[in-house]
């Protein structure tokens, strides 16, 4: 099949999303073998702007916007890349990749109680396959919860995280971006990357990049995170929301951790419990049914909700 054939592109983007998206659990946990997690995280999104910054300037394209924009773009980069994701990093330090990708899995159940908190309209069948998928990830968090110790503090991070994406890709329908979405990720990232810069250096992570911890792998994995996972795992979800039915777009939502399931058994040798392999289960299922759910038509006069990008 030519790849000039429009469905041998849009199969190819999903391809991206769903590996590249789904490694990034994994390039996490390899990066902060040695590498300090917060400035990991920090580093990686401000090389990822300024590659965007660089792309949209070969392309004529200005990054000019408005200040409240820009601001609004940079401040929901705080919540949802600092918080949402920087925490990952922190988290991945302490827990199984595989059980973080589970927990993020999560998100899109998590933004379902949001919506009913807002008093949104939000169909039955999408409240009970949240609630069902919630019970999931009380098997997941629980039982390593109560255990204590390294693991405990890993979940409850990881946890957090999670919420910070969501409720970040909840209000982010509610605040003015600027228009081009690559212009506003562009912003996000250095406002996410910014801030998470100045805690590492709060946190003296730059005395922990001493030799040892300046590795071959661990560096690839970074360079990996912010070039693949940051550039063109976001680039090719762009083209998807303006090529593809968004039905399609957001099965990247329950794809991404089976990728990241598979990938952390594979090359990890991480071995989810059977408690925690259950938890997955009832979540994945969940939001199968959820992302059916909402990707129907909705009725005259309501609009559907936009999703925001990993």
């Amino acid at each position: 099949m030519s790849m000039r054939s429009p469905s041998a592109k849009l199969w190819l983007a999903l391809a991206t999303v769903y590996v590249v998206w789904g490694s990034t659990y994994l390039g996490i946990k390899l990066a902060v073998r040695t590498l300090p997690p917060v400035l990991t995280a920090g580093t990686r999104f401000l090389l990822a702007s300024a590659i965007l910054a660089g792309i949209l300037g070969l392309l004529g394209r200005s990054l000019r916007t408005t200040r409240r924009e820009a601001l609004a773009a940079a401040g929901l980069g705080v919540l949802l890349l600092a918080c949402g994701v920087g925490l990952v990093h922190v988290a991945e330090t302490r827990i199984d990749s595989s059980v973080a990708a589970m927990i993020a899995g999560s998100v899109p159940l998590q933004i379902v109680v949001w919506r009913t908190l807002a008093r949104d309209r939000v169909a039955p069948q999408t409240v009970a396959a949240a609630a069902v998928g919630l019970l999931g990830l009380a098997l997941i968090v629980v039982p390593g919860g109560f255990d204590g110790g390294s693991a405990a503090v890993g979940l409850v991070v990881m946890l957090f995280a999670s919420l910070c994406w969501s409720r970040g890709s909840f209000i982010s329908r509610r605040v003015r971006l600027p228009a081009d979405p690559f212009v506003a990720t562009t912003y996000e990232m250095l406002g996410g990357g910014v801030v998470l810069v100045a805690l590492g250096t709060a946190l003296g992570e730059w005395r922990d990049l001493g030799d040892g911890a300046l590795q071959a792998g661990p560096l690839a994995a970074w360079l990996y995170l912010a070039v693949a996972g940051s550039v063109v795992g976001f680039s090719a979800y762009v083209w998807l929301l303006g090529n593809a039915p968004i039905s399609q777009v957001v099965t990247h939502q329950y794809v991404n951790p089976l990728v990241a399931i598979a990938l952390g058994a594979a090359l990890l040798g991480e071995r989810p419990s059977a408690t925690v392999a259950v938890g997955a289960a009832l979540i994945i299922g969940a939001v199968v049914v959820t992302v059916r759910q909402e990707a129907r038509p909705a009725p005259a006069g309501e609009a559907a909700a936009p999703v925001r990008a990993r």
